[in-house]
């Protein structure tokens, strides 16, 4: 650490807003939407009971990844393995060679940087049916950059064999968990824990998770915004803002970051006459905005194109309002910067 460094580490912080939420628990839905309690340990424990190979592990942080729904139902069937990440996911492997589909779960943060030689080594280079799925991601916690897992997607995008979720709301954490056992490899989902707002069937009544594809959940003529987890909520709810604008304002959901659906996302791009802007709970390097930028370049399409995603610097302590107000993913901030694009 340099002088420096050591200056700023000490600084005062300055901090937009004041406001007395919890920075842990402060609730991801927006106004008007219903929520589900702990979709994922639901569906793990309705999956389980019908394949008897799933098993359930965590860090000592069940109860914080809804892991504790199958420790509970099922407590032959789940592994506390204790505050010590990187034999989770040996453990893991180990299982899964035996002929076992684990679930690991922990906070994102824990898996990405704590475990990632583990994941790579032990999982992704043997391409075993080992399921990492972490709470906490991207900026869904209050509690700074030592749980703020910013980077994460930028991490394993370049892990070969890993397929990368992004889920929105309850029906894609619900949904993934069917997908995700039945691919045979390696598996990292970001998770929505607690009480998860439902949001997609809202909008899409008949929609579903599918591994791999991408959906327009709405049309639009002005703006095509590409997006996933919790900014496609947040994209959704800023096109509604918009409208009263006459800004008409179309959202393409793209729920599995790795493998992309390129395809999908060239059609949209590809009819032109729209400003094109991909919206993430990442940071700006590494994720869906540069994955989505990449295609469009390769495939020689030149749209006005434009990124809404997280800085790349370690974020601020506080709650969870304030800070999604303060880096531009609430929706407020995310119809301002449209609105100013446009």
């Amino acid at each position: 650490m340099t002088f420096d460094s050591m200056k700023r580490k000490y600084e005062p912080r300055k901090v937009a807003q004041k406001v007395a939420t919890s920075a842990m628990i402060a609730s991801l839905a927006a106004e008007g939407y219903d929520t589900v309690a702990a979709p994922f340990g639901e569906a793990l424990v309705e999956a389980a009971r019908k394949d008897e190979r799933i098993v359930g592990l965590s860090a000592d942080l069940s109860k914080y990844t809804d892991m504790h729904v199958l420790a509970n139902a099922m407590p032959d069937r789940f592994y506390q393995m204790g505050m010590a990440e990187q034999l989770l996911m040996s453990a893991a492997a180990g299982m899964a060679r035996e002929g076992f589909i684990p679930f690991a779960t922990t906070y994102a943060v824990f898996a990405s940087r704590r475990a990632y030689d583990f994941i790579a080594m032990a999982i992704a280079e043997e391409n075993l049916p080992v399921k990492v799925v972490c709470a906490l991601p991207g900026l869904t916690t209050g509690y700074g950059p030592s749980h703020q897992a910013t980077e994460d997607l930028a991490i394993f995008r370049g892990l070969p064999n890993m397929v990368l979720i992004d889920p929105c709301d309850a029906a894609d954490v619900t949904g993934m968990v069917p997908e995700m056992i039945a691919h045979d490899g390696p598996v990292y989902a970001r998770l929505l824990r607690g009480k998860v707002p439902d949001v997609l069937r809202r909008h899409k009544p008949d929609y579903r998770f599918q591994l791999g594809k991408a959906q327009m959940i709405r049309e639009g003529r002005d703006v095509l915004v590409i997006s996933s987890g919790i900014m496609t909520m947040r994209a959704l709810d800023a096109a509604e803002k918009l409208s009263a604008d006459s800004l008409d304002v179309g959202v393409l959901h793209v729920p599995t970051i790795k493998p992309l659906d390129v395809e999908t996302i060239l059609a949209e791009v590809g009819k032109g006459g729209r400003l094109v802007v991909t919206a993430e709970n990442h940071t700006v390097n590494g994720g869906l905005g540069e994955a989505v930028a990449r295609q469009i370049l390769c495939a020689g399409l030149s749209p006005t194109f434009r990124m809404i995603g997280l800085p790349d610097a370690f974020l601020e302590a506080g709650a969870l309002p304030t800070l999604h107000d303060m880096y531009g993913l609430s929706v407020d901030k995310v119809a301002e910067q449209i609105k100013g694009w446009v």
